[in-house]
């Protein structure tokens, strides 16, 4: 295998797996600091040297391998922190195949995790004493969960270090699998191996020009690739110390992340596009004044659409923090290819394409910057780096596209990986593309290279872009993928649980697929109607368990409801839904819809709404509560302070108000006892309006308190019933 450390500062010439680099910083950098958490977003509580990893990692190991457990699969499953990190090494350094996973909310299915145990064939699942006991009490519910062998890593005593024997790994062994989002009924792990993590983890480093004096900050979930490639492993390859926090944190104060920038020096950090729209709406005047994002080089922005005008606000709106547009990096990757694919120059700024709309959407690209003919902005997302090619191949004829088409993007590299887990039609169909051998090949990137080296094997990423001058736009999905919030959602599950929430609908006879309002991706369902309820449905109704279980199961809003007759919705001459075709009727109106609901979304001044909503709870009144709109008539409702009084009442009010503007209905639509996933309540929206509860309460609240008491009314009374407590008591308020 290449070795592609030798560039690094200090020189790792014995390097060819992932334990031989933790012993290499175990042993050059015994103590540097390599991770550090903030418990709360903001809290440093806890950290780990090179040294106290290797520890851990060799003592989980030990065990591991004192119960046989090398070569199996074990499901990782932790909390935000630390302990993931030293599990996950301890799988490496046991010859034990790691499958990190996410952990359920408390009211969520465990359904997709059951389907992980099941298609990894995992007899193990490592996770903390803490988290074990939640899980535990769901055991009857879910038998498969019970059949596993759980462990709990920190009760495992550092001495079992002593015991560890060096597994017999090489570039070439499997080191884990990478679950890709969305799927719960079939979901792909991808299988990655040691010499593909090290070759992409030398590409993000000459991609990002890391070097030992570089530090990030990520709140990116480690179960994913970007958290965990990007976040926790490169900076262990490129000698860097990294400071984390849990997603939750971010989304429930959003500045968090950029004082986190300010406060630990970082030169590195970022995340998918809707993090940076967060930061522009939710991050007041007052929390920027405090903000230093001088040293800032690098934002990386991917893993959802990139959108330019998203990063010109960001921009204008922290330039006078001292961020500076050239540090976006725009850039594009997948766990198929262990993370990125394609990256910018450092120091340049993004470079953007003016295309004609209307033709793009023939698959040609014209460049445009009339007005008149509906330009649309798309960024690009660079070029590639190292021994690999991306190209773009018609779909179809699979040959090459010229520069002025657009068509399926196709990667050969060595940070490919293996393919999916015990999917050999699904690999070969993925990750054994070939062209066809016409003699002419052209728009190839790589290498420095314009012409194709070999005809195959290349990985079909089912997306569509179109290269100009060596950098890849992307303009779309091949495949029926829907990514919201940089999380993807395969649309039949989705179309399935649809058709179990209510008996009108009819099975196998749905689709889903995301559409594009105010610059947002928004998911759309059309739905056929079982016959016999077309004279008698109960619109209404269909649309609220739809919108319901959508909420619980994927953690989706839903924008709109199309219901449609009976029969009726596009269909293949073998019986398949298409979908494409779905999003076209809806989009022009063209389809036979029996009814029909539409979330009324609206451009409001969420920045104005952000900045009033802070100071709700702080301002003294001395009159009875208020009506919370000044107007609801007013698209640009305007919140009034409540009264200093924090009764039940009050924040029943407040939350009511709050829903309503987050997710853009009339608060009349809101009945207090009614659960929150009945309004297509999101996790990162829930969470959101917990920071902002907190903050109006001055106290801390868990993430997860929307889940414990699943209404306005049962959240309210909790609140309240705590806030008394605390004042009998003469304590600060705190939850």
């Amino acid at each position: 295998m290449t070795n592609y450390l030798n560039s690094s500062p200090k020189l790792l010439n014995k390097v060819y797996t992932l334990v031989d680099l933790l012993r290499f910083r175990a042993l050059q950098d015994a103590k540097q600091t390599g991770y550090i958490f903030l418990r709360d977003g903001e809290t440093a509580s806890i950290s780990l040297t090179y040294q106290e990893l290797d520890e851990q990692a060799q003592a989980i190991a030990a065990y591991l391998q004192s119960l046989g457990a090398t070569n199996k699969r074990a499901l990782l499953i932790y909390p935000p922190g630390l302990e993931l990190i030293a599990a996950f090494f301890g799988c490496l350094y046991a010859g034990v195949v790691a499958v990190p996973a996410y952990p359920c909310r408390p009211n969520q299915s465990m359904s997709r995790l059951q389907a992980i145990i099941a298609d990894a064939q995992a007899t193990l699942a490592l996770t903390t004493t803490s988290l074990l006991t939640n899980i535990q009490s769901r055991f009857a519910q879910n038998p498969e969960l019970a059949a596993t062998r759980w462990l709990t890593t920190d009760s495992i005593a550092n001495n079992w270090a002593a015991a560890w024997q060096e597994p017999a790994v090489n570039s070439n062994t499997l080191a884990f699998l990478q679950y890709t989002s969305g799927s719960t009924g079939t979901p792909k792990g991808v299988m990655v191996n040691h010499g593909n993590l090290l070759h992409n983890l030398e590409l993000i480093r000459k991609s990002f020009e890391h070097t030992p004096d570089s530090r990030g900050v990520f709140w990116l979930p480690p179960y994913h690739d970007m958290g965990l490639i990007g976040g926790v492993l490169q900076p262990l390859y490129g000698g860097c110390q990294v400071t984390l926090m849990s997603p939750m944190a971010f989304l429930q104060k959003p500045v968090r992340w950029l004082q986190a920038i300010s406060d630990y020096k970082a030169t590195t950090s970022g995340g998918p596009n809707f993090a940076y729209d967060l930061c522009v709406r939710k991050i007041t005047p007052e929390q920027r004044a405090t903000l230093d994002l001088s040293r800032w080089e690098l934002a990386f922005n991917g893993a959802e659409p990139i959108r330019a005008e998203t990063l010109e606000q960001f921009a204008q709106t922290f330039a006078d923090c001292g961020f500076r547009k050239e540090a976006f990096y725009p850039c594009y990757g997948m766990a198929e290819t262990t993370l990125i694919i394609s990256g910018g120059l450092k120091t340049t700024p993004p470079i953007v394409r003016q295309v004609n709309r209307a033709v793009l959407e023939k698959n040609q690209v014209v460049a445009t910057a009339d007005e008149q003919q509906d330009p649309k902005a798309i960024v690009g997302v660079g070029r590639t780096r190292l021994d690999q090619k991306i190209l773009i191949v018609d779909p179809q004829s699979l040959t090459p596209c010229p520069p002025d088409k657009v068509g399926e993007i196709w990667v050969s590299s060595p940070s490919v990986a293996y393919g999916y887990w015990n999917r050999p039609e699904e690999t070969k169909q993925t990750f054994h593309a070939y062209l066809t051998d016409t003699g002419v090949s052209e728009n190839i990137a790589g290498n420095g290279s314009a012409q194709v080296q070999s005809l195959g094997p290349f990985l079909r990423t089912g997306d569509l872009g179109f290269l100009q001058d060596e950098e890849l736009f992307i303009t779309g999905r091949l495949k029926d993928m829907i990514i919201i919030r940089g999380k993807n959602h395969y649309p039949q599950d989705i179309e399935l649980t649809v058709q179990k929430s209510h008996p009108a609908l009819q099975p196998n006879c749905g689709a889903a697929f995301a559409v594009e309002i105010y610059g947002e991706e928004q998911l759309v369902v059309v739905q056929e109607v079982e016959r016999s309820y077309l004279r008698k449905l109960n619109v209404d109704e269909v649309v609220k368990e739809i919108r319901q279980a959508v909420s619980q199961q994927h953690e989706l809003q839903v924008y709109a409801v199309a219901l449609l007759k009976t029969a009726s919705i596009p269909k293949t001459s073998s019986g398949k839904i298409q979908r494409h075709t779905c999003r076209i009727g809806f989009l022009d109106g063209s389809l036979d819809v029996v009814a029909s609901w539409t979330a009324n979304l609206q451009e409001i001044d969420l920045q104005k709404l952000q900045t009033e909503a802070e100071t709700l709870w702080q301002r003294v009144q001395n009159s009875s509560q208020q009506e919370l709109f000044s107007d609801q008539k007013d698209s640009h409702k305007s919140l009034q302070p409540l009264s200093s009084d924090v009764t039940q009442e009050a924040i029943a009010s407040w939350l009511v108000s709050h829903l309503a503007l987050c997710l853009n209905i009339s608060p009349q639509e809101i009945d207090t006892e009614q659960p929150f996933a009945a309004y297509g309540l999101d996790s990162s929206v829930a969470v959101s309006i917990t920071g902002e509860l907190a903050q109006g309460l001055g106290c801390e609240l868990e993430p997860t308190l929307f889940w414990e008491y699943p209404s306005i009314e049962m959240l309210a009374q909790h609140l309240a019933a705590e806030s008394q407590l605390l004042r009998s008591t003469n304590s600060p308020v705190g939850v």
